[in-house]
């Protein structure tokens, strides 16, 4: 349209034009078959060139084409010129380099030029020169318009390059353009991409009549900067304004949201919304919605999405397997990645990490050896830091704590914290102190600022009666000013999430609660259940033991939800005793949603859904222990919660993610 209105054809344009040798079916002519009438007037010679220039499909045409307006003597026309350039710069088979020669040998270029051959190289990833194209724009004295900002912008938000969009920002608001709405909305995205998102934010008031795009921009920019509440507020608001409507980007943005948050209901009402308003969901919604669903506990509905859709891809397949592997189902995450296979797509890294947290989750040792080695000999993926990770977890687990420690040593890359830190764990759980010594003297080096490595060693040395060591790691934690954060445990009740530490009297509830809490431990103990006292680390009596146990954080959790939820309810908590969590499942007929940092119980009786591996360890001495993550996400200073039941939040989000 715009090629057209700049061509100037005027209405008394002859009508011998429909039948020109350019509409026969030889689209590109030889140059001696042109019409060289001295008749044929200048218009319909410009009109026939340009028809030319558009019919063609590859760049080879394109350049017989070019040829051909040369040979005419044409070029100089700025109108020929200039539908050279923006073809062979917005053309799917275009060059950009051609495109830029042709552009440098035009006289006198436009603003329309200009913003084509931006356009053309911010389409083909020539960030950089766009600002150059820009900048050259303004050093000839052509006025940008408000077609040119939303490519500059998207340059500078491609780049990162906030300075200069901050300039361009400038620029925007001396020329009057600050209200023109594509403007606005490029802002957002630009501020937003580069982490500015107050600025953003500003830019995103200031709109008088917001678009969807506009709170499309808004929304992942909060998303990129992981401000998963406040995606879920600006997607309300939108909605109560009235600006609803289903768009890829803010779906993605809204369940990524969703997912961190553990936000599971408002998940489920934006699958509503798709299935209202589509008649099919493309993969990367249906990817999204699969993630959501398996990383909030709802592995049945990642499932059915996951068996509904039409075309999957890779990371379909990569979500799926992770979430089999996060709820503990190893085989059927193994046999998707077999029917993966068999669709003929190519595993990459991060399928492979999703493999094996599979196998060390179910503890399928030699299984997961199997597929570390088809990954670097068959599919020639080179481990990464993340793979080895999962096989020290692997390993570790199984109590195989001298093979881990020599995999760590023969590693072709330095071993991070995570690694020693995944040892020392498997250390304590196994009481191997000496595995364990030498997993703190490598990790107290590359991070001396964690309580929680401390502790580790520290509860081992308390396992072994050495208090003579506590006392020197609690004095070394003392020196180096590093703090111990009480443990606590997460319920939530009517939507609401209610947070309990242990002993806790601070509840507006408490005597209630501390009623169902004795109800509870008389059950308990009448059905054979006795507290596990080994898990108090602690320089005292048998009976002290018993009395820190009785007002566990976990318990105090699970008698307010118990005395806030119908019967049969569903109760979602984290758990940091998993022997009492079992007998209590048993006596209440609840079902339970747990979730720990890589498995997810559904439990409806004491053996019902409890992976084979974890049956044998009724005191839940896994490698990650709950007690550190809020079912509905996690902080930054979780990771220090809890001594006894901890671990690393990057070790977290590698294995949710």
């Amino acid at each position: 349209m715009i090629v057209k209105q700049r061509i100037g054809l005027k209405n008394g344009v002859n009508d011998r034009m429909t039948t020109s040798a350019l509409n026969q079916p030889q689209v590109l002519l030889s140059f001696d078959d042109q019409p060289t009438s001295p008749e044929l007037n200048l218009n319909l010679q410009v009109q026939e060139c340009c028809s030319l220039v558009k019919k063609c499909k590859s760049l080879e045409q394109f350049k017989q084409a070019h040829a051909h307006i040369l040979k005419l003597g044409l070029f100089w026309n700025s109108i020929c010129a200039s539908n050279l350039v923006v073809t062979c710069a917005l053309e799917k088979w275009g060059n950009m380099d051609y495109a830029c020669s042709i552009f440098r040998q035009m006289e006198d270029p436009g603003s329309f030029e200009f913003n084509s051959l931006m356009k053309g190289n911010v389409n083909d990833f020539n960030l950089e020169e766009t600002i150059f194209l820009y900048d050259d724009m303004l050093k000839r004295g052509l006025r940008p318009d408000n077609y040119t900002y939303p490519i500059v912008l998207k340059a500078c938000a491609g780049l990162g390059a906030v300075e200069e969009g901050m300039q361009i920002h400038g620029h925007v608001f001396k020329l009057g353009l600050e209200d023109d709405v594509f403007v606005q909305n490029s802002l957002i995205n630009m501020y937003g991409k580069c982490g500015e998102g107050h600025n953003s934010c500003v830019a995103f008031e200031k709109m008088d009549q917001k678009s969807v795009a506009s709170w499309s921009a808004i929304i992942a920019a909060h998303a990129r900067l992981e401000l998963w509440r406040e995606c879920l507020r600006l997607c309300r608001d939108m909605m109560s304004e009235g600006c609803w409507r289903v768009e890829e980007s803010i779906l993605v943005s809204v369940l990524s949201a969703c997912t961190h948050l553990g936000d599971l209901d408002f998940g489920r009402c934006i699958h509503g919304c798709l299935i209202r308003n589509m008649s099919g969901l493309n993969v990367i919604v249906g990817t999204s919605l699969i993630d959501m669903y398996v990383k909030c506990g709802s592995l049945e509905k990642g499932l059915v999405v996951f068996q509904k859709m039409g075309m999957r891809n890779k990371m379909s397949y990569s979500a799926m397997i992770s979430g089999l592997a996060l709820h503990g189902s190893a085989k059927e995450a193994l046999r998707v990645f077999a029917e993966m296979l068999e669709e003929g797509l190519q595993p990459d890294d991060v399928v492979y990490v999703g493999v094996l947290s599979a196998c060390s989750n179910a503890g399928l040792v030699n299984k997961g050896l199997r597929y570390f080695g088809r990954m670097k000999f068959e599919h020639g993926i080179e481990p990464t830091i993340q793979h080895y990770g999962c096989m020290v977890d692997l390993l570790g687990r199984a109590g195989m704590l001298k093979e881990a420690f020599e995999l760590i040593k023969n590693m072709a890359m330095k071993p991070n914290d995570v690694l020693w830190r995944s040892l020392l764990s498997s250390s304590k759980i196994h009481q191997d102190l000496e595995i364990g010594m030498i997993a703190a003297g490598n990790l107290f080096p590359l991070n001396s600022h964690n309580a929680s490595d401390y502790l580790l060693l520290s509860n081992m040395y308390a396992k072994a009666q050495r208090w003579e060591d506590v006392a020197k790691i609690r004095k070394a934690m003392a020196s180096k000013g590093l703090i111990q954060v009480p443990g606590f445990s997460m319920v939530k009740v009517n939507g609401k999430i209610f947070k309990f530490v242990s002993q806790d009297r601070s509840h507006p509830q408490c005597e209630g609660v501390y009623e169902m809490l004795y109800q509870m431990e008389w059950q308990l103990k009448f059905d054979g259940y006795s507290p596990d006292t080994s898990q108090v680390l602690l320089d005292v009596d048998e009976v002290e033991k018993r009395q820190r146990l009785s007002a566990h954080s976990q318990k105090l959790a699970i008698a307010f939800a118990l005395l806030h939820t119908a019967d049969g309810a569903p109760i979602k908590t984290c758990s940091t005793n998993f022997k009492m969590e079992l007998a209590l499942v048993e006596i209440t007929g609840e079902k339970k949603i747990l979730k720990s940092y890589q498995v997810f119980f559904q439990l409806k009786t004491w053996n019902h859904a409890i992976p084979d591996n974890l049956k044998a360890q009724q005191n839940r001495s896994i490698l990650f222990r709950a007690g550190t993550f809020m079912l509905m996400g996690h902080n930054q200073h979780e990771s220090q919660a809890c001594p006894s039941y901890y671990t690393q939040l990057d070790e977290i989000q590698r294995y949710n993610r």
